[in-house]
């Protein structure tokens, strides 16, 4: 039996569950997910842990005998929304005694739930971000399945190869998976509330990551994205450990696997090793997500984001000098604490320089526990931060659209994931949506297509 040490914990192999008819029957469970691609790979651990105990996904909330409350604090917004279906809960608890709630993420975190458990006192259980544990031991300790059935559990145990990271529902029907292979962040830009609900970095080891990946390729996922807060800083907290571009490449050598890619990347740690990584292994796609968050190097300093817009516009030269075909996705801030409409103008500026396939444009919102929020009065009002917020969206629309008509009566390789409606979705190299109308059954096929119309976020190609 494989045994495996998280964050002071002991864990059977990462908690590796399998399932045994015997001990749970007929149950169900539900996960919302709200957040970022690393929340939806912890729910996905969630959901293999499950139903490796012989829960069954259910869409109806009302059906379930565990709900999940997977949630993001990045913004507001985000924490509302997570309060607002938490708090929805309760009438249902009352309804159902024996409902189990696990409220999980970063509403949470990583420094204690004393003020959330009065707050919510029918939640039965509180885990951060990342961490199933908490849920799986409350489930197999209360009394559910006998000694017997306890021992029948853990002498099921399979080996390493286990894939705890994807639900068997999903087995040969999911093409595109979320690999986490760095755990919070350790940079601690002065907005960023991501340090304090995830915790410092920490890099998994190498061997844990490509067991996964194999494991994932196995059940028939063809694509794999790495993740990380930063994830070109994998293996820099661990003395010995292999870089990112080192373990891109040991990746790469996973036969089934069609595509990998990586998010969300630094400036600073875009190395021209990185680059060639891309450049040399056929498999690894060229898209890079690539934050600024400004244009303005005086708003760029007051972020602790430690480059100025000069220095970024060099990283971006690389790439683009680097390869013909390339797709770069930035992140920006509109409405920081103190941004001018001058400082403002700076960053539409970058963008016109960029010209980035993709924009995740956010407004400005003060989260509790952060430098800026402690220290920099939120100045710019709502309003303004709208109208900055559609300046951004409406040129991103126009400079995606311009983009994408250079696709026009071309072929592209697509991976193909879903069918909606008649119609084949997949993504090119280059991550753009891509929808075929075909009778071929094209699930986890790479297929040469030619692109016949495209809009500024997705187009239609014919076999």
């Amino acid at each position: 039996m494989a045994l495996l040490y998280y964050k002071g914990r002991l864990f059977l192999n990462a908690i590796i569950l399998v399932r045994i008819a015997d001990i749970i029957a007929g149950v169900k469970y539900h996960i919302w997910t709200e957040g970022c691609q690393m929340n939806s790979a912890d729910s996905l651990r969630v959901s293999s842990a499950l139903e490796g105990l012989g829960y069954q996904e259910c869409r109806q909330v009302e059906e379930a005998d565990v709900i999940v409350l997977n949630t993001c604090v990045v913004r507001q917004s985000a924490e509302d929304k997570a309060i607002g279906r938490l708090s929805s809960l309760k009438k249902l608890k009352q309804q159902k005694p024996d409902l189990l709630i696990n409220l999980m993420g970063c509403l949470v975190g990583v420094q204690g739930h004393e003020a959330l458990q009065k707050r919510f006192p029918y939640v039965d259980v509180f885990s951060g971000p990342s961490d199933s544990y908490p849920l799986i031991e409350r489930i197999t300790g209360q009394g559910r399945e006998t000694e017997k059935s306890r021992q029948a559990y853990i002498d099921h145990i399979l080996d390493e190869e286990f894939a705890y990271t994807l639900p068997e529902s999903s087995h040969g029907k999911q093409i595109s998976a979320m690999l986490p292979v760095v755990f919070g962040c350790s940079h601690a830009c002065s907005y960023c509330v991501i340090p304090l609900k995830r915790g410092r970095e920490i890099s998994r080891p190498p061997q844990e990551i490509l067991s996964d990946a194999r494991s994932l390729a196995a059940r028939g996922v063809k694509e794999i994205t790495l993740l990380g807060q930063i994830v070109d800083r994998y293996g820099h907290d661990q003395p010995g450990y292999p870089s990112l571009s080192d373990l891109l490449r040991s990746i790469h050598e996973i036969e089934s696997l069609e595509r990998i890619r990586f998010l969300t990347s630094h400036p600073n740690y875009m190395t021209d090793e990185l680059l060639d990584t891309v450049a040399e292994f056929p498999k690894v796609m060229p898209h890079f997500e690539l934050p600024i968050q400004a244009g303005d190097d005086r708003v760029l300093e007051t972020m602790r984001r430690g480059y100025t817009a000069a220095q970024y516009l060099k990283v971006v030269e690389q790439i683009r000098r680097r390869f013909t075909q390339v797709s770069i996705a930035i992140d920006l801030i509109v409405g920081f604490p103190g941004e001018s409409a001058e400082q403002f103008q700076r960053s539409v500026d970058i963008l016109n320089q960029v010209r980035p396939d993709m924009t995740h444009v956010a407004r400005y919102s003060p989260r509790p526990g952060t430098l800026s929020a402690r220290s920099m009065p939120d100045d710019v009002p709502d309003e303004e931060k709208w109208r900055r917020f559609r300046v951004i969206e409406n040129l991103q629309e126009q400079i995606t659209a311009e983009i994408n008509q250079t696709y026009l009566g071309k072929s592209t390789p697509v991976l193909f994931e879903t069918k909606a409606k008649n119609r084949w979705r997949g993504r090119t190299p280059t991550n753009k949506l891509v929808f075929v109308e075909t009778d071929e059954n094209l699930l986890g096929k790479v297929r040469d297509v030619t692109v016949t119309w495209a809009g500024p976020w997705s187009m239609l190609a014919t076999v």
